[in-house]
């Protein structure tokens, strides 16, 4: 008997989950996840579950697509031809709503097949990171309502995900470019969970900035999808939704900002390919039953609108990649302007009453005490740089991992056949700064200072050739660009074109100064200016000569130039 019932809980904690267990406090194991999926799929044509690649833990992710042609090949084809939802979910596995609102909505479909007549094809990631989800507890998330057990933010080599779109240092990041490029999604949705301010929303959103996105998706997001969403919620499922909450200050009655969406994170990188893209996040403190709630009311209303209105949808991608392709210019550095719209907030009276522990003051909500009145809402944004796009780009073959990353998100390119000879651009790094800690496995460069110029450059068999005319404009240029704010630069691709090689030894390279100056009067020129001007200069040999070095012919030559060039 104890045997049986022993095999009986085992089988129960893999296959016990159902329709109304999903509404629950509970959410599933990523074992659990992908058996009851699996299962699903057996029995239900219209359920498809592919493995799509490795993570870095070296399980698995899948893609559950609802709605495909019962065929692999027919069903990426259908996704890409037609019009497609994707929904990520457990990128932080702490954050499982997600998890559970798409098993409900697939639960609720399968129970009522009739109502995918007209809809999108719906594709939803279960579990992102399998690392993550896999390294479960109750009490990583200290300020979170549930559920009783999920997953950690760190993937298997303690990465964040949500910012490895761009340098794609993990598995999970080329696996998520499979899908994501397989698919295509007309609309894409990163479901989260904020840790912010406390306010009475459960639902929260951010989209694309308005200024980064093309005419044609500008008008549709805003115009129409926004707020039919947002009327479209309230009266069926009796929720607010309202932008995220990011705060200028310390509380919201200082004001909120728009998230900047930087490719880095997974809304800001899927929308470099003209997908509409937003990121759910529902609120911390309110139960998970409550979140996992919001979360499917946002789901179902956006698949709605989808099915109402894919004409206009893949009408409007086809206007921005056309916008983004032949754009002549290419701006990036977007910052918050000062200038604050108003808008209305539902939010807690707060004060700063003296801890008993810590004896200093801190920020109290009360729940107690809800208003609602208008605050100031910084939603302008104003790039700070804008370049011109050349017609190409030229990479050097040497640069494996950079030319991987472009080949994994379809970026279109040629081999250049011979060596060749050729009169382009290039670009110099003059400065830059680096963070004191790393971020995300990198010491990044900061406050990026490029000088463009042209030069006869040796092309070598190999070397790709990359036109901007092409759907992945958007995303070549935030690349390869070295001043924006996720260029491969910036994410160290290209450090070891920053060190100095060759060098010189004083007491043999001092004997060569005077023919150096008298060979090249305007550096002796430069040189005699600069010790009347600067004492300390003056006074050290080695500044001189290094200055002397640097600006004579032994000074090698490709110092801080990028193995990217480009033709105008």
């Amino acid at each position: 008997m104890k045997l049986f019932l022993y095999f009986f809980f085992i089988a129960l904690s893999i296959n016990g989950f159902g329709q109304n267990d999903w509404s629950g406090n509970s959410t599933p194991t990523y074992q659990e996840l992908v058996t009851y999926l699996k299962e699903t799929s057996s029995k239900n044509k219209v359920v498809e579950l592919y493995n799509m690649g490795k993570s870095d833990y070296g399980l698995p992710i899948y893609v559950c697509i609802i709605n495909g042609a019962q065929d692999s090949i027919q069903t990426f084809k259908k996704a890409r031809k037609g019009t497609t939802i994707l929904f990520n979910n457990a990128i932080h596995p702490g954050e499982p709503d997600g998890i559970n609102a798409c098993l409900l909505w697939m639960d609720e479909v399968l129970a009522n097949r009739q109502v995918l007549e007209g809809l999108p094809l719906v594709a939803f990631i279960p579990a992102y990171n399998i690392g993550g989800m896999i390294n479960r507890s109750s009490v990583s998330r200290a300020n979170q309502n549930g559920p009783d057990e999920y997953g950690f933010r760190g993937n298997a080599q303690n990465l964040d995900l949500n910012r490895d779109f761009i340098k794609m240092d993990s598995k999970n990041a080329f696996t998520f470019a499979r899908i994501f490029h397989g698919l295509d999604p007309d609309v894409f949705v990163d479901n989260h969970v904020s840790n912010g301010a406390d306010y009475q929303y459960t639902l929260t959103y951010i989209s694309s900035l308005k200024e980064r996105l093309a005419p044609s998706l500008n008008k549709i997001l805003f115009e129409s999808l926004l707020p039919t969403l947002a009327l479209k919620i309230k009266e069926k499922h009796s929720f607010d939704l309202f932008p995220y909450v990011d705060l200028k200050g310390k509380t919201p009655d200082e004001g909120i900002v728009c998230f900047d969406d930087l490719p880095r994170y997974s809304m800001g990188y899927t929308s470099l390919f003209q997908t509409l893209s937003f990121t759910v996040e529902t609120h911390m403190l309110k139960p998970f039953p409550l979140r996992v709630k919001a979360t499917l009311a946002f789901m179902k209303e956006l698949i709605d609108w989808t099915a109402q209105h894919k004409t206009l949808i893949e009408s409007a991608r086809l206007r921005a990649r056309s916008f983004v392709s032949d754009a002549t210019s290419y701006s990036f550095n977007y910052k918050a302007s000062s200038y604050a719209d108003s808008i209305l907030f539902k939010g807690y009276e707060h004060s700063f009453p003296k801890h008993k522990i810590t004896g200093l003051k801190r920020l109290k909500y009360d729940t107690a005490a809800p208003y609602s009145r208008s605050i100031p809402y910084h939603n302008k944004f104003t790039a700070q740089d804008t370049m011109r796009t050349p017609r190409c780009y030229y990479v050097g073959a040497q640069e494996k991992d950079v030319i991987k990353r472009l080949k994994a998100n379809k970026v279109k390119m040629k081999k250049i056949r011979r060596d060749t000879l050729m009169y382009l651009g290039t670009y110099e790094v003059i400065d830059f700064e680096t963070v004191k800690r790393p971020y995300e496995g990198h010491f990044q460069l900061k406050n990026i200072n490029t000088m463009r110029s042209k030069r006869m450059v040796k092309l070598k068999q190999g070397d790709v050739v990359i036109k901007s005319n092409q759907d992945a404009a958007a995303f070549i240029h935030s690349v390869l660009q070295p001043e924006t704010e996720d260029s491969y630069l910036c994410w160290n691709f290209f450090d070891s074109y920053l060190q100095q090689k060759e060098h010189f030894s004083s007491y043999v390279f001092v004997d060569k100064i005077e023919e150096i100056l008298n060979e090249d009067p305007e550096l002796e020129k430069i040189y005699k200016k600069k010790m009347k001007e600067d004492e300390g200069f003056k006074k050290s040999e080695w500044e001189q000569l290094y200055f002397i070095y640097r600006g004579s012919k032994y000074f090698e030559k490709t110092l801080n130039i990028l193995p990217v060039y480009f033709l105008d």
